[in-house]
């Protein structure tokens, strides 16, 4: 009720029109909702999932591990480069940078970047300005790891909105209760109304366990995402003469690229490339859900 004083009179009143409008056409969302449930639960669900696979081809390939390994070198600067996995929004590739230079160099990640190409390896033009080409960089790690807080702080607001609406939800519903209770002329039509204003009680409490359960997964998502960053991702340091330092490098997807032509560019010293190979394998995951 705090929450609800905070608000003017005019939009208590225009938030408890709209809300008895949204839960009066919840008992008819509930009962698709257990329909839907109990007819999904005893069918099978295939799930078509497209995966992203990276292989070099260029530079010294070779198998360690069971997966394909290449290697590049100029100007006493190498890198050693091979595809990891797809994780969420990127492909990531497992880099190892090598200063065989008699001075020191500064690694960055964002010094990565990659220009995509067609299946013939011509240059794709950039859907934003189609006189560019299709070039990315890669994610600089302390820049993602701010957007992270940032996402965090978003969700928080969020959430709290939706606690507010699911409040004037609840008062909307209590209020119509109250009021339906006394002006019902038969039996029927009083278990009618009692039948109406359960459904809205029940979707409320589902939509604010829904609420709940997205705020969760989100912040799980979160933390892996900041956990990423700070942990496993290549991080920008000065790497002294003949020392090495090795990372998870993340570039953006592109879906309609063939190859990737990586370059590494150390300002003024080297620019290393490296040519992958991109595919998208589609599967189709079928899993029987349990009664």
């Amino acid at each position: 009720m705090y929450i609800i004083r905070n608000f003017t009179v005019a939009e208590q009143a225009k938030s408890i029109h709209l809300a008895m409008n949204y839960f009066s056409c919840l008992r008819y969302i509930l009962a698709a909702t257990i329909l839907i449930g109990s007819l999904s639960s005893c069918a099978p669900t295939v799930s078509p999932t497209t995966t992203y696979r990276l292989e070099p081809v260029s530079g010294d390939v070779a198998m360690i591990d069971g997966r394909p390994v290449t290697k590049a070198q100029q100007h006493g600067v190498g890198v050693v480069a091979s595809f990891e996995r797809e994780d969420m929004e990127f492909v990531t590739l497992d880099i190892e940078v090598k200063n065989q230079t008699d001075h020191p160099i500064v690694v960055n990640p964002a010094d990565f970047r990659f220009v995509a190409l067609g299946a013939s390896q011509d240059t794709l033009t950039d859907p934003i300005n189609q006189s560019l080409a299709l070039e990315r960089l890669a994610a600089n790690p302390s820049y993602e790891a701010g957007r992270v807080k940032m996402k965090r702080k978003q969700e928080e607001k969020r959430l709290k909105r939706a606690k507010v609406f699911n409040t004037v939800l609840m008062v909307a519903a209590i209020a119509s209760d109250v009021s339906s209770s006394g002006n019902s002329r038969t039996y029927r039509e009083f278990a009618n109304k009692q039948a109406a204003h359960y459904a809205a009680y029940q979707g409320i409490a589902i939509k604010r366990a829904i609420d709940y359960g997205t705020f969760a997964n989100r912040m799980q998502q979160y933390d892996y995402e900041e956990y990423r960053w700070r942990e496993l991702a290549l991080k920008e340091n000065t790497l002294a003469a003949g020392e090495s330092v090795r990372g998870f490098v993340y570039l953006p997807k592109v879906a309609n690229a063939s190859f990737l032509a990586l370059t590494y560019n150390v300002p003024e010293i080297a620019s290393v490339p490296i040519l992958f190979k991109q595919e998208q394998v589609k599967q189709n995951r079928t899993k029987r859900k349990r009664h």
